[in-house]
């Protein structure tokens, strides 16, 4: 049974338990489990109790963020009530407890999105602003061929550019050394200004640990902590604004092929199915070497610049999907190529991606 299972029990019997104290007050059957006398208007609040903690079962069943601000209400009620039937209902605290404890981790998870959101609000503004052109034939052409081959395939010629879009991501990563955790993230790019503001939902252990990596102004914040609260990695840097450029530009060539027409691109032909690019944002520059295949699909990204080390970094890729009137790669894998051999940290299966997003979507 996972912790989750239990939980949501220990929130459903609690709450079915205040059925008693309702049922004393308007005397329905012979309630033995409470001796002191309830009164009507406090019978009431017994089957509100139970009512709120069923609302918020359900709500966190459903996985409803919000089931913890139904759930304090409920406790609060609660424990006033256990209060009133100390000697018969005390050991209700026990279980008020544990909910609150579950409450307040809940908390610190919701509050450390928050701070996600209220950015991704105010680039969506800044961005709405934006006037939108569409991506011409003409447009490809200072491109190398495998690169237009690329963009003809993707669907991406007489539509309009990107001025920002939405992903949704469902994966595994690891440290090295260990063992694959699951992951769910949300991230929203925009172009104008490059922007990645990425937030993941991760367990480990079983525990919540939720991550936010902010890359605004050529400047990158990665930010993890232990049910949003207790930090567990924290790093910022010059080191990090240049590996968080290399994984903004990754973005842009594997889910926002349009983005690829840019000033801040130089491209050098290699080859029919491969070409190198250097993008420049601010004082940063990095570059890396695309693979395609005859099809016109991307199929590799490599970059030896997002380590200070210069390892090299590649993000294999397959899969393609037409989602919303664009073929894009629906599964790929971040890997590190270190002096001891390959290591798959990263696997990442495309659930949802939208361009030109004008709001929030919670």
């Amino acid at each position: 049974m996972t912790m989750r299972i239990l939980f949501l029990i220990i929130i459903v019997l609690h709450g079915l338990i205040h059925l008693l104290g309702f049922a004393k007050a308007f005397d329905f059957g012979a309630i033995s489990q409470l001796s002191k006398e309830i009164s009507k208007p406090l019978g009431v609040l017994w089957l509100t109790a139970f009512l709120l903690f069923l609302s918020s079962s359900i709500l966190f069943f459903l996985k409803k963020e919000e089931w913890w601000i139904i759930g304090i209400i409920a406790v609060i009620i609660s424990q006033i009530l256990i209060f009133t039937a100390w000697n018969d209902a005390k050991f209700g605290t026990i279980a008020n407890i544990i909910i609150l404890v579950a409450i307040i981790l809940n908390y610190g998870s919701y509050r450390f999105e928050k701070s996600y959101q209220k950015d991704v609000k105010e680039n969506l503004q800044r961005t709405d602003m934006l006037t939108t052109d569409l991506l011409l034939e003409p447009d490809l052409l200072p491109l190398p061929e495998p690169v237009q081959r690329y963009l003809k395939y993707s669907g991406v010629v007489n539509k309009p550019k990107p001025k920002n879009m939405r992903i949704v991501f469902e994966g595994q990563m690891r440290e090295k050394g260990k063992d694959f955790f699951p992951f769910t993230c949300e991230q929203y790019n925009s172009f104008d200004e490059p922007t990645r503001l990425f937030f993941m939902k991760a367990k480990m252990k079983g525990f919540s640990v939720p991550g936010y990596h902010k890359y605004s102004n050529a400047t990158a914040l990665m930010d993890i902590r232990l049910f949003g609260f207790f930090p567990v990695v924290k790093k910022a840097g010059k080191d990090m604004d240049q590996a968080e450029t290399v994984t903004l530009f990754n973005d842009m060539c594997l889910m926002a092929p349009a983005t690829l027409i840019d000033k801040r691109i130089t491209w050098q032909a290699i080859d029919s199915n491969s070409a190198k690019a250097t993008f420049t944002n601010h004082s940063i520059t990095i570059s890396a070497i695309l693979y395609f295949n005859e099809k016109g699909q991307l199929i590799d990204f490599i970059s030896n610049d997002r380590d200070v080390n210069h390892y090299p970094f590649s993000t294999p890729v397959s899969n393609y999907k037409n989602i919303n009137g664009t073929n894009i790669m629906t599964y790929g894998e971040t890997i590190w190529h270190y002096p001891d051999g390959k290591f798959v940290y990263g696997k990442f299966n495309l659930k949802e991606v939208e361009y030109n997003v004008s709001e929030f979507k919670q």
